[in-house]
């Protein structure tokens, strides 16, 4: 067994294709095909049912898949810490962030990599979290910046930034006079929210306390479609308050807070706990914060979080 033909099982999964495997690993498909022959012969059992098509695994080769990553994920991780001692930050990062932070944070999070990593090699992809926290535990991606807390003893936690919620409501609807909103007293039917799957939508339910049944039926893929849906159907939603300047000038005066201890979420940086590149770490954790307004990186807002 070598580090090559972990490499390609691993390959095979991803493309679900011999063929498109062997090209993303530089060798032919006949080589790749007997290098995992030989592997499957040394382990005796089956990796992949080639039967079908596309190809997929078997049982057992799904966990064979799944320790392979970790393990190429693990001599990564050896590789890097030889590097540690140099002064720049060399070699891959592959790192995931939610749909509804990308948009704010990616643009300009671009720029501080470029002045701050420019000998990192960073592949960036949207996830929902349920997704991040697959891959993150499948070795598959490096951390991710999510909404926080996950809870989950197999990730760690690195809180970046306190986001409030604020409300968008059409001139038409009847909150429309108030100048703040009562969480406990609005009346969410005639609100429009983002579609199942991200991690916002469950902390809205959260801050209304409410049934996922009492909404408007209409469910958006982002927070710009909401806003949207808003000014051409009336009611109102909820978004985060690093999308206030993507509003213009006359969508900003629908904007309404909430009164009291406003409802926020926590934005974090996640990494599996075997992760060691603490100066990367740290790099990142800077880069974003240089880029996020002071007003919400003060850990005391901690206790207005939203839990997922």
């Amino acid at each position: 067994m070598n580090i090559q033909q972990l490499e390609y099982i691993v390959a095979v999964d991803r493309y679900r294709h011999f063929a498109k495997a062997a090209k993303s690993c530089g060798v032919s498909q006949p080589t790749l095909s007997m290098m995992i022959q030989k592997l499957e012969d040394e382990l005796g059992l089956e990796i992949f049912d080639r039967s079908k098509s596309p190809v997929s695994t078997n049982q057992s080769g799904e966990m064979i898949v799944n320790q392979a990553r970790v393990v190429l994920y693990n001599i990564r991780q050896l590789r890097e810490m030889a590097d540690s001692t140099k002064e720049s930050i060399l070699g891959d990062m592959e790192m995931s962030i939610i749909p509804t932070v990308a948009p704010y944070l990616l643009p300009k999070l671009f720029g501080e990599f470029k002045r701050n990593l420019p000998s990192l090699r960073c592949r960036v992809s949207e996830m929902k979290t349920s997704t991040v926290i697959e891959k993150l535990k499948s070795a598959e991606i490096d951390l991710a910046i999510v909404a926080t807390p996950l809870d989950d003893p197999e990730i760690l936690e690195v809180p970046l930034y306190y986001e409030r919620f604020l409300a968008y409501i059409s001139p038409g609807d009847e909150l429309y006079s108030h100048t703040e909103l009562n969480v406990a007293e609005i009346n969410y039917d005639r609100m429009w929210i983002l579609e199942e799957g991200h991690c916002f939508r469950d902390q809205i339910f959260n801050i209304c306390n409410r049934a996922h049944n009492n909404f408007q039926q209409y469910e958006a893929g982002s927070i710009e479609t909401l806003i949207k849906v808003v000014d051409e159907n009336g009611g109102f939603t909820i978004f985060p308050e690093l999308h206030l300047p993507s509003l213009t000038p006359a969508q900003q005066k629908h904007v309404r807070p909430f009164r009291g201890e406003e409802p926020r979420r926590e934005i974090s940086l996640v990494f599996r706990q075997d992760f060691i590149k603490e100066k990367l770490l740290n790099v990142i954790v800077s880069s974003i914060k240089s880029i996020i307004p002071q007003s919400m990186l003060d850990p005391r807002l901690s206790k207005m979080r939203v839990k997922l």
